[in-house]
């Protein structure tokens, strides 16, 4: 491993507290998060993202132990309980966000999805070929099966594959994307809190995109951003982030957008040789506390 004043840890959230997708009891994502952030600012030097990324670019050193910290999709929790956190304990942030989320024009599907399945009133769920049972409640391991399979597909196949199993699982009341995510307004106070990155126009799986459309989400994303929030910018986090889920085409607009770094979710330290559009990233969940982060800081630790 390279010596540890030349490598970044970057970590990455989603929401604080519990959500159709992830769901947890009241009140222990918010203790979880604090948990993992105190031991974070213990037993690491905290650093902000970009600046961090173009020192390694440019040969520069970090601290030992670097770490950045980061949040996805702009769930208004962000705001309301990590932002303030974040400040109160002194840990620069980035979050990044989604224009069409933002608009309005975008509802997240992996939250409706969710929430169809936990409100579902259908006791059995047959589609494409498939079939689960639905007992009260729904059936997380249904849903998860069914989101895998999803992203899988491009954004207009996915939204009418979502609306149909809406359909079938019949789910009571209305689900309300805005109670959980930000607008433009809130994105615009969350940058009080954090920095702010750019995770696509429309949460696209960018690999199951043609790659002219990739090139547009990627230059529009940025744009709209820049132009409604004010910044450059110029960090990307690609959705989901697998290495399924981008592609030379992907990468080719990042850079004809002018993107200088996009961040992936592949485990892994990054050095100065990392390639810029491929940083990578470990996902946490708040809700598990310090468990999420023993073995990542075990290691981490001992590189140092």
């Amino acid at each position: 491993m390279a010596a540890a004043e030349s490598t970044l840890m970057v970590l990455g959230w989603h929401n604080v507290e519990g959500t159709w997708c992830f769901p947890a009891a009241p009140g222990v994502g918010t203790r979880g998060l604090t948990r993992q952030l105190n031991l974070l600012r213990r037993v690491t030097n905290i650093v902000p993202l970009r600046s961090a990324l173009q020192d390694l670019r440019e040969g520069r050193p970090l601290p030992p132990r670097a770490l950045a910290v980061t949040f996805d999709d702009g769930y208004a929790d962000n705001l309301t309980i990590a932002g303030p956190l974040l400040r109160r304990l002194g840990i620069p942030a980035t979050c990044f966000l989604v224009p069409g989320i933002l608009d309005g024009d975008v509802v997240p599907w992996w939250e409706r999805l969710g929430w169809a399945f936990a409100r579902a009133r259908a006791a059995r769920l047959a589609w494409e070929g498939h079939s689960w049972e639905l007992p009260g409640g729904g059936n997380r391991a249904a849903f998860k099966e069914v989101s895998a399979l999803l992203k899988r597909r491009d954004r207009a196949a996915r939204e009418a594959a979502v609306d149909l199993l809406q359909d079938l699982l019949e789910p009571s009341g209305e689900y309300r994307h805005r109670e959980q995510f930000l607008d433009w307004d809130g994105a615009r106070r969350l940058g009080e809190f954090m920095d702010l990155g750019s995770h696509t126009m429309w949460h696209c799986i960018m690999s199951q995109e043609p790659p002219q459309a990739q090139k547009d989400d990627l230059a529009q994303a940025r744009e709209q951003l820049s132009q409604r929030i004010g910044g450059d910018f110029d960090v990307l986090a690609y959705p989901n982030g697998t290495r399924a889920d981008y592609d030379d085409a992907t990468t080719t607009g990042c850079a004809a957008a002018g993107y200088e770094f996009a961040v992936t979710t592949q485990g892994g330290w990054n050095t100065a040789d990392t390639p810029r559009y491929e940083i990578r990233r470990w996902v946490i969940n708040p809700e598990r506390a310090e468990l999420d982060l023993a073995k990542i800081l075990r290691d981490r630790v001992r590189a140092a």
